[in-house]
C-alpha cells in the first residue's frame, strides 16, 4: 500500500504514452477518467482461486469442530492473499504505464497467486507453508522488480522511496521463512511479527516522499475486490446447497439458509456501495486506516460464505457442531462486516444519530439472531440486514426531502 500525494506526478489528465517499453514514472493524482485496467481486472479475478481455497478449508475446520484453529489459519492465509493484492493495487495506482514489461511482470505475480492458492490446503491441514511461501516469493520478487524499475526512472526523494519499498519487500520475504523453518507452535507468532513488519514498510518508505495514488481509482479497485469476494460467497453457498440437496433432499432446512444468505449478501453489497468513498480519501492518514481496515471487510465478507457452508453442513447432519455454533458461523462475520463498513466507510456520510445508529444496531441484532438456532438464525439475520438497507434508504430520503423543503441541495450520497 502507498500513501497520499505525488512527488513528481505527470500532468493531470495525461495518460501514459504509448510504446512497448518506456520509463516507469508516476502518474498524476488528478488524472481524469482513471479507471481499472483490463490487466487489473484479470489480476483480481485470479485471486478468486485463493479465496475459494481458504474459504473451503475454513468450512471444513469449523464443521469438524476445530473453529479456533480454523479461524486462526484462515486469518493468516487471508492476510497473505490480501496483502499481495494490496501491494500490487497501490503500486499500480501510482505507476501503471501498461507497457510490455509491466504487463509481463504482473503476469508473473499472477502465477505466484496461483502457486499460493495451491498451497493453502497444506497450510491449513498440516501447517506446511512451503508452497505458500514459494508462491509469495514469486509475487514479491516481481513486486520488488517493479519498485526497482520505478527507482531507475526517478530521482531524489522519489528514488529513495522506491528503493525503500524494494528493500522492505525483500527483507520481509526473508522473514517469512520462519513459517517454513521454525516449529509449528512458533508460527502464529512469526506471522504476527511479520504482518506488523509488512504493514510498517509503507510507513517507512514514504516518510519523506509519497506516491501518487489516485483516490477514485483506489476506491474503484477496492469496490471491485469487494464484489469479487461477495461473488465468491454466493458461489460457495450455492455449491453447498446444491450438494446437500442432491444427497439429502433437505429442502425444508436449506431454503431458509439460502434465502437468508442471499439477503445478507445483497444487503452487504448495497451497504458498501451506497456512498462514494473516494472523496474521503484525501490525506495519508485516512488512506492508511481505510486501506488497512479493509482486511476485516474482505475477510469477513469471504467468511460469510464459509459460514453459510457450515450452516448447510450442520442442517443436513454432516457437521459435528451444534446449531448455535453453526448459526454463529454466519452471524458473527456478518456483524463484523457491518461494523467495519460503518467504521471505515458509511459513518462519514451519515447525518444525525438515527442514521449513524442503523449499522451498529443492525450488527447487534444480527448477533442476537444467533440464538434462534439453525436455519431460522440465518433467515432472521438476512431479514435484519435487509431491514437495515430499508431503514437507511428511508432515512436518507426523509433527510433529502427536508433539505429540498428548506431550499438546500442534498448530496447524492
Amino acid at each position: 500500500m502507498t500513501s497520499s500525494s505525488a512527488s513528481a506526478p505527470a500532468a493531470p489528465g495525461t495518460p501514459p504514452p504509448s510504446g512497448p517499453l518506456r520509463r516507469l514514472t508516476a502518474r498524476g493524482r488528478g488524472e481524469a477518467h482513471r479507471v481499472s485496467s483490463p490487466l487489473e481486472l484479470f489480476f483480481d479475478l485470479c485471486f478468486v482461486v485463493a479465496i475459494a481455497q481458504a474459504g473451503g478449508q475454513l468450512v471444513h475446520a469449523v464443521a469438524e469442530g476445530h473453529a479456533g484453529g480454523g479461524i486462526l489459519d484462515y486469518a493468516m492465509q487471508f492476510f497473505s492473499i490480501w496483502w499481495a493484492w494490496m501491494n500490487f493495487t497501490w503500486f499500480a495506482s501510482a505507476y501503471d504505464n501498461d507497457d510490455t514489461l509491466y504487463r509481463v511482470v504482473t503476469l508473473v505475480q499472477i502465477s505466484g497467486v496461483l502457486v499460493l492458492a495451491a498451497g493453502i490446503s497444506q497450510a491449513f491441514q498440516q501447517h506446511d507453508y512451503l508452497v505458500v511461501w514459494i508462491g509469495y516469493v514469486i509475487m514479491r520478487l516481481a513486486m520488488a522488480a517493479q519498485w526497482l524499475r520505478a527507482a531507475g526512472s526517478a530521482g531524489g526523494a522519489e528514488r529513495t522511496m522506491a528503493l525503500r519499498y524494494a528493500g522492505g519487500v525483500l527483507t520481509c520475504q526473508v522473514g517469512w521463512l520462519g513459517l517454513v523453518l521454525l516449529p509449528v507452535p512458533a508460527r502464529p507468532w512469526v506471522f504476527l511479527v511479520m504482518a506488523i513488519a509488512e504493514m510498517c514498510v509503507p510507513l517507512y518508505a514514504e516518510k519523506d516522499c509519497e506516491t501518487s495514488w489516485h483516490p477514485h481509482h483506489i476506491a474503484e479497485r477496492y469496490g471491485l475486490f469487494t464484489i469479487i469476494v461477495l461473488g465468491e460467497t454466493i458461489s460457495a453457498a450455492s455449491v453447498a446447497v446444491k450438494n446437500a440437496v442432491e444427497e439429502h433432499s433437505a429442502l425444508g432446512e436449506l431454503l431458509p439458509i439460502a434465502a437468508g444468505g442471499l439477503l445478507i449478501v445483497f444487503s452487504a453489497w448495497w451497504i458498501y456501495f451506497v456512498v462514494p468513498i473516494h472523496g474521503h480519501l484525501r490525506s495519508s492518514g485516512h488512506a492508511f486506516l481505510w486501506g488497512y481496515g479493509h482486511y476485516l471487510i474482505f475477510a469477513s465478507a469471504a467468511a460469510i460464505g464459509a459460514g453459510l457452508g457450515v450452516a448447510v453442513e450442520q442442517a443436513v447432519g454432516r457437521s459435528r457442531i451444534s446449531t448455535l455454533s453453526a448459526s454463529a458461523a454466519v452471524t458473527l462475520p456478518t456483524a463484523l462486516y457491518l461494523l467495519t463498513v460503518w467504521l471505515l466507510h458509511s459513518r462519514h456520510f451519515k447525518v444525525g444519530i438515527a442514521q449513524q445508529l442503523v449499522l451498529p444496531v443492525t450488527a447487534l441484532l444480527v448477533i442476537c439472531c444467533t440464538f434462534l438456532g439453525g436455519d431460522r438464525a440465518v433467515l432472521a439475520a438476512g431479514l435484519v440486514s435487509a431491514a437495515a438497507v430499508a431503514a437507511g434508504v428511508t432515512l436518507t430520503a426523509r433527510m433529502a426531502g427536508r433539505k429540498r423543503a428548506a431550499g438546500i441541495t442534498a448530496p447524492t450520497a
